[in-house]
């Protein structure tokens, strides 16, 4: 919950970086903003190196009596292109991991990317549940039905979120293996998603998550406010 329509300086900063820096398609950068914001920043957007998302949705498809509520449909029709489901926050504000399945359903069916959220409490860390919490989450929130083509995996340990505190890489590394793997075997594909990691990511720490080519990307939060902040991130990940 963050921004308003001054912030695009900041979007402008880091497009304008990386018009002219990246260069290779298979590069993405996706701002997944306030839903205040996404049509005009969609239209403010000239040389496009930024996608645009949401940050969550309504779980039922259309219109429908859900005051102060947003479904897929009108997120999809302001601009968005990706949405992230299943976030930490909205887990604890009551989302299920049934109502996230109804969600990336109607995302999906509306052509929309979803980034789906997963990962560990600290007390399911210390308990060793990691990896049976995050096959739980995979299980029961996507179908063998769904296109899977578009749903990236985003690994959240909620105990790293703003905390500073982020998971040795060897152990991360053996993490992202086994969500791989485990959404392989839950899904009967051989499609290997692609898996980004969030947790108290910042231009300071970006270097060591060099180290692995198990991750495909970062979910950034409280980094993403500062165009100085993100762009740094970048340059210091590819150094």
């Amino acid at each position: 919950m963050f921004g308003d329509f001054g912030s695009f300086k900041i979007i402008n900063k880091i497009n304008l970086y990386a018009s002219k820096t990246i260069k290779s398609n298979k590069k993405k950068i996706v701002l997944c903003v306030p839903n205040t914001l996404i049509h005009f920043f969609k239209n403010k957007i000239r040389a496009k190196r930024i996608f645009l998302g949401a940050q969550n949705c309504h779980y039922h498809e259309s219109y429908g009596a859900f005051t102060g509520s947003v479904s897929a449909s009108m997120l999809k029709n302001i601009g968005a292109e990706y949405i992230i489901l299943g976030h930490s926050e909205n887990r604890i504000e009551g989302d299920t991991n049934q109502m996230i399945k109804k969600k990336i359903r109607s995302s999906l069916n509306k052509k929309l990317n979803v980034i789906f959220c997963i990962g560990e409490t600290h007390k399911e860390k210390k308990m060793g549940r990691t990896f049976f919490v995050l096959r739980k989450q995979i299980k029961e929130s996507i179908e063998k039905k769904f296109n899977l083509n578009k749903i990236i995996i985003a690994y959240e340990p909620i105990w790293s979120i703003g905390s500073n505190k982020i998971p040795k890489i060897s152990e991360l590394k053996k993490i992202i293996k086994v969500i791989k793997k485990d959404f392989k075997k839950i899904l009967k594909t051989k499609k290997e998603p692609k898996v980004l990691y969030g947790g108290s990511v910042n231009p300071k720490n970006i270097g060591l998550f060099s180290l692995s080519n198990e991750i495909d990307g970062f979910l950034i939060g409280g980094a993403s406010q500062s165009s100085k902040k993100f762009i740094d991130i970048i340059k210091n990940y590819y150094k």
